[in-house]
């Protein structure tokens, strides 16, 4: 076994002249890093002895001390010629580990930033590293960092959290509150303490998994295997990976790459601003479509259109895509009143839809899940800026109009206070209200807005009524009559003799867009648009897809100035947040030299500082919009995961 353990100290003294030129050409530190002089200066709070630990040798990243650092490469294996005193030491422990007493005394290290640097047994480390071994055993003492607000110290802490419940290295997250996520996407309580079970049972999913994302991350090398398998898990169970092969698993890992990427990037959505028509102009190709086929819609509904006013409106949609297209399309309604949103979907693919219609924003998982098992189909999902890949979003630019409703509450309440009750803090919310809140500044210097919520505990309407508010604008109607249930709907006025005045209500032409997405299909347009990137559909009253209805007893002036900013809109020559702005601390957050992006606008998360009220917390939410406020919330990335079924 000699000659064979001088053969691997050969083998192994190629690679580590390898990666000594390649790092020195490339202007890298060819040596391992030096634990010593990485906390140079650094503020420590203490130690922590954690035993015998099996080290993943993918972790061992460089030496406690600088003694005999110029013998290793930064990849541990030697640098030294065969011959050398190390050399002979090396070849002795190589011989050891290929005996039948192997190498026993495990090496002892330091841990820090969940990387780990060894003190004492570096050649043993070396040898093993050199057989590709998993794990290393060893003694670890962990350095503590003082802790701070910087962003690396806050997410050590947070592993550091996890390693006491899982006693799991090489899980690794770049971003904060990942590892709750895991915990919780693993069907675990926040304080969970894994069993040795458990920690077997992950480990082993989790080397598995890692086979299927080495064939997916030289796309994204910054990604970690951990967030791809949080990813992955917001789809599938962890349980199932006990059913699959590993061609089975990167298929699956494969389809939802793109979603993966964006999520650890943090990477910006498309954003489709007006209909996507290619070539003409929108009235050319209505006229002049290029393909003939008939397309098969499924519209998914998640409550009774006779008994919801929202989905009655997307119903009235449907009906006019079906008088404008004709033959050309294919309808059906899928209802899913009992939540069963991913059976919808798939009874309606099993009956031949091309298209699937999801109308609310909480079926956005269930589409994510059908686009991964179904990349032929084309799905549309009702919410506003909720990426996920082969699943397209739609909502309209609601703040325009709330822009001009804002113009005429600030005439028509003189000095009194206006009130302003918003239905939950959702993506898209804050603009709507700080939208309103620029409008009434804009005809009424000293507007104040009052902001309340509708769900949070309390009568809102009465609540403002008593501070003296005669003008509210309150939850926004879905259709473009006005009956009288709809007069405490949109932007309205209360008499003197306590009647409700309309000024101004937003309605939607659902119809107009629907007609407008399926041309683009029909064009090619769609298709233009690679599958892997998501896309929101981000329409104004520039496309006639939203209108504002102004009062029929506005005084005529008001009403002809709603008539020319409705016109300026729809012309797309008006812009609201086109303007200085500071929040109700007084923090400027823009300076108006030029447009927000669509972007900023959709995930506003501040108040203008004439707005009286604040965002509610999560806490304050009531139960019936907490599904709604998780799912799309402007906080929701930071609120404590849900716990899944049992996963382990």
């Amino acid at each position: 076994m000699a000659n064979e353990a001088m053969e691997q100290y050969a083998a192994a003294l190629k690679a580590g002249q390898r990666f000594y030129k390649n790092a020195v050409s490339h202007g890298r530190p060819p040596y391992p890093p030096v634990l010593d002089e990485l906390t140079q200066g650094v503020p420590l709070v203490g130690q922590a002895d954690l035993g015998l630990v099996n080290v993943p040798s993918e972790l061992i990243a460089g030496t406690k001390t600088a003694g005999r650092v110029f013998a290793l490469a930064g990849n541990f294996m030697p640098l030294l010629p065969m011959g050398s005193e190390f050399s002979a030491k090396w070849i002795a422990l190589c011989d050891a580990h290929l005996g039948s007493e192997g190498i026993r005394d495990p090496i002892k290290c330091y841990e820090y930033y969940g990387r780990f640097y060894v003190q004492e047994g570096n050649k043993r480390a070396s040898v093993l590293m050199s057989y590709d071994a998993p794990s290393i055993p060893a003694t670890v003492t962990r350095l503590i960092p003082q802790y701070s607000d910087d962003e690396s110290v806050r997410l050590y802490y947070e592993f550091m959290s996890f390693y006491a419940l899982s006693r799991l290295y090489g899980v690794e997250f770049r971003r904060l509150g990942d590892y709750s996520r895991l915990q919780a996407a693993l069907g675990f309580e926040p304080d969970h303490v894994w069993t040795e079970e458990e920690r077997r049972r992950f480990a082993s999913g989790f080397s598995f998994f890692k086979i299927a994302f080495a064939k997916c991350s030289p796309r994204n090398p910054g990604i970690t295997a951990a967030e791809a398998l949080l990813g992955w898990l917001d789809l599938y169970a962890f349980s199932s990976l006990r059913d699959l092969t590993a061609p089975q698993l990167y298929q699956q890992l494969d389809r939802i790459w793109p979603d993966i990427a964006a999520k650890a990037e943090s990477a910006a959505i498309p954003v489709s601003t007006e209909p996507e028509i290619k070539g003409q102009s929108v009235l050319q190709r209505l006229r002049h479509v290029t393909h003939s086929d008939r397309i098969d819609i499924a519209f998914v509904y998640a409550f009774d259109p006779d008994t919801s006013a929202w989905t009655r409106a997307h119903d009235e949609g449907r009906r006019y895509l079906e008088q404008r297209m004709g033959e050309r399309v294919r309808i059906r309604v899928e209802h899913a009143y009992n939540h069963e949103y991913f059976a919808a979907i798939e009874r309606a693919r099993e009956n031949g839809a091309d298209l699937i219609v999801a109308t609310t924003p909480a079926m956005a998982a269930d589409c994510r899940k059908a686009a991964a098992l179904h990349p032929e189909l084309k799905i549309l999902c009702c919410a506003l800026s909720k990426p996920y890949t082969g699943v397209r979003t739609y909502y309209t630019r609601n703040y325009e109009t709330k822009f001009i409703a804002g113009v005429i509450a600030g005439i028509m309440a003189g000095e009194s206070p206006i009130g302003y009750v918003a239905y939950s803090p959702i993506y898209g919310v804050p603009a709507d209200i700080n939208a309103f809140a620029l409008g009434a500044r804009a005809t009424n210097p000293n507007a104040k807005i009052l902001l309340r919520w509708s769900c949070t505990d309390g009568n809102a309407v009465q609540e403002l009524t008593d501070r003296g508010v005669r003008v509210f604008s309150n939850r926004d109607i879905v259709r473009p009559d006005l009956t009288r249930s709809a007069m405490e709907l949109g932007t309205y006025m209360i008499d003197s003799d306590g009647s409700r005045i309309p000024l101004a209500t937003p309605t939607w032409e659902w119809g107009k867009l629907y007609e407008l997405i399926v041309n683009s299909i029909f064009s090619g347009a769609w298709t233009d648009i690679e599958r892997s990137r998501s896309t929101h559909y981000y329409w104004g009253m520039d496309s006639g897809v939203i209108d504002l209805h102004l009062g029929e007893t506005l005084p005529p002036a008001v009403r002809a100035l709603g008539t020319i900013l409705k016109r300026d809109f729809a012309a797309g020559s008006m812009h609201p947040f086109r303007i200085e702005m500071h929040d109700q601390s007084g923090v400027l957050r823009w300076k108006g030299e030029e447009s927000l992006s669509p972007e900023q606008i959709m995930k506003m998360d501040w108040l203008c500082d004439n707005v009286e009220g604040e965002i509610p917390s999560f806490d304050k939410i009531l139960p019936m919009s907490r599904d709604t406020v998780r799912l799309l919330g402007v906080y929701a990335e930071s609120l404590p995961p849900e716990k899944e079924a049992p996963q382990l």
